[in-house]
């Protein structure tokens, strides 16, 4: 089944938040990072204007620009919360350090009603995704990978031509390397993927020219 892929740029990290829709107009969220009254008001427009019948809320992990709207969509949308056991930690700990970035007003995620696996397959509505564990930015990172319409939606694994940064707790750059390799390298080189931040990339183009192949 066709998925639709909708992109927005939320917050001062311009961190992109993912809708995947198919053609009975089920969605789900990905990364909400809605904050403030007006970025909520046209993630909210969207998906009215568009009739879409939210289904869960899923995260590749829990850093503060990809949780900040998490709040705000579980609890206009009474939606089933989709996480890795091992960014639990990283999620609890946003509330401690938000103001530092000048996110007074966050309001705390409540906490996953399903842990995440390697292996999972996720089915909502026409929207199948594979789970992979993908550590090495943050502890508990995953990736979305739909075979079918050939795309992952890979958080802050892979940049194009870059790869997410390891100097936040729980990062580790061999264990992202190993992450990128094992299992981001072994996708089809045709695979869309769509980064946590700025434009998407292929596989293809990244196993070509990525440099954290010379690092």
């Amino acid at each position: 089944m066709k998925i639709t892929i909708t992109v927005f740029s939320f917050n001062g990290f311009q961190e992109n938040t993912y809708i995947l829709s198919d053609e009975s107009n089920n969605c789900v969220i990905i990364d909400p990072g809605c904050y403030g009254r007006e970025e909520q008001n046209e993630f909210l427009e969207y998906i009215r204007t568009n009739n879409l019948k939210p289904l869960a809320l899923l995260s590749t992990h829990a850093h503060i620009d990809h949780v900040l709207g998490n709040s705000f969509v579980l609890r206009t949308f009474k939606l089933d919360y989709y996480l890795h056991k091992e960014d639990l930690t990283t999620l609890h700990s946003v509330e401690n350090y938000a103001h530092v970035y000048g996110f007074q007003g966050y309001e705390p995620s409540s906490d996953p009603t399903h842990f995440l696996n390697h292996g999972d397959k996720l089915v909502f509505g026409g929207i199948e995704l594979d789970v992979f564990f993908t550590p090495g930015h943050a502890p508990g990172h995953v990736v979305f990978y739909n075979a079918e319409n050939k795309f992952v939606i890979n958080g802050d694994v892979l940049f194009n031509g870059s790869f997410g940064r390891v100097d936040l707790p729980g990062g580790d750059i061999e264990i992202l390397k190993k992450s990128i390799h094992e299992i981001m390298f072994q996708l089809p080189e045709d695979t869309v993927v769509h980064c946590g931040h700025g434009p998407a990339t292929t596989i293809g183009a990244e196993k070509r020219s990525n440099y954290i192949l010379q690092e």
